[in-house]
C-alpha cells in the first residue's frame, strides 16, 4: 500500500538523490512553490543530489533561463534533464532526416534545433515531424491539428514528440501538450517516439547528469523519483525499478486530496488502483 507522508523530511536518510519533477512539483508554471524550495533545499543540505527531471520540449539550457525568469533559486537543485535536451541529441545525430516539419511555438522552442544539421519545411516535403507543442495552448485543441496528423499519417511520417505530457497546468489555466497531438497521432495509425517520462531513455539520460553532478554512482535504490503525473512520473519510476513519491496536489488533486489539502487514503486507493499504479509514497505539495 501507498504510504501517505507529510513532509520530504520524513524520508531523511533513505535516499541519496531525487529525480523530480518541475511543472506541477517545483513550479505552477508561472512561480516556484515555496514548500517544494525549501524541501529540496534541505535535502540538498543533508547531502543529496537533485535532478530536475522535466518533460519540457527544450533543452536544459532553456529550462535553466525559464525558471531564472521565475526567479528560481539555483541552490536548490544541482542539474536539470529534459526531453528536448534528449530531443535534440537526437536530431543532432540525424536519426530524424534532414527535412523536418515543426509542430509547436518556433520563438519558444527553437533551441531544440539548435546545432540540428536539418532544414525547416512544409509537411508535404518533409521526412519527419517534431511536435514541441501546439502552436497555442491559449485557444487550440488536439482536435484542431486532425487534418494535418491525418495527412501525415497517410504520408507514414514518423514523429518525435518531444513531451510525452497530455495537459500542463499554467497557473489556474490546463493546457494541451505535444503527447495530446502524440496520442491522436497514434490514433490515425502513426508512428511516434517520445523522448521523455515515462521512457527509458530519459532516465538513462538523467542517471549520466546525476552522476556527472554528484561525482559517483548512486544506486537505484538510492534515487527517489518525485512526480504528479501517473502516466509520465509514476509509470516511469515503475518501470525503471525505481521508488516514486506521488505528488498528489498536482495533476490529480480534484480525485485525490481531502479538505486538509493531503490525501485521502480512500481517494487515492482509488485513484491509484484505477490507474493501475503504486508509487512507495504519496503526499500532497512538495514541501
Amino acid at each position: 500500500m501507498t504510504e501517505i507522508i507529510d513532509s520530504l523530511a520524513d524520508l531523511s536518510g533513505r535516499y541519496d538523490a531525487l529525480f523530480c519533477d518541475v511543472w506541477g512539483c517545483y513550479h505552477d508554471g508561472v512561480a516556484p512553490l515555496p514548500g517544494a524550495v525549501a524541501a529540496l533545499r534541505a535535502f540538498r543540505a543533508g547531502g543529496g543530489a537533485v535532478v530536475l527531471l522535466t518533460n519540457a520540449p527544450r533543452p536544459p539550457e532553456s529550462v535553466r533561463l525559464q525558471l531564472e525568469a521565475m526567479r528560481a533559486p539555483e541552490d536548490s537543485w544541482d542539474v536539470i534533464a529534459s526531453s528536448g535536451g534528449a530531443a535534440r541529441d537526437a536530431l543532432r545525430r540525424g536519426e530524424w532526416g534532414a527535412r523536418l516539419h515543426h509542430l509547436g511555438v518556433w520563438e519558444k522552442d527553437a533551441a531544440v534545433f539548435e546545432g540540428v544539421a536539418a532544414e525547416r519545411v512544409r509537411l508535404e516535403d518533409a521526412e519527419s515531424l517534431v511536435v514541441t507543442g501546439l502552436r497555442d495552448d491559449r485557444t487550440e485543441t488536439p482536435e484542431d491539428y486532425d487534418d494535418l496528423l491525418t495527412e501525415a499519417a497517410l504520408r507514414r511520417l514518423p514523429m518525435l514528440c518531444a513531451n510525452p505530457d497530455l495537459v500542463v497546468d499554467v497557473g489556474g489555466r490546463r493546457a494541451w501538450c505535444a503527447g495530446a497531438l502524440a496520442a491522436l497521432y497514434r490514433e490515425k495509425g502513426g508512428a511516434v517516439t517520445e523522448y521523455g517520462k515515462p521512457h527509458p531513455q530519459i532516465y538513462d539520460h538523467a542517471r549520466q547528469v546525476l552522476t556527472e553532478a554528484a561525482g559517483r554512482v548512486i544506486p537505484d535504490e538510492r534515487i527517489l523519483c518525485v512526480g504528479d503525473g501517473i502516466r509520465t512520473d509514476v509509470a516511469g519510476a515503475a518501470g525503471e525499478g525505481l521508488d516514486c513519491l506521488f505528488i498528489a496536489a498536482g495533476l490529480a488533486a480534484e480525485e485525490v486530496l481531502g479538505p486538509d489539502g493531503a490525501p485521502e487514503r480512500g481517494r487515492l486507493d482509488r485513484f491509484l488502483g484505477e490507474a493501475k499504479a503504486a508509487p512507495r509514497y504519496a503526499m500532497g505539495l512538495l514541501r
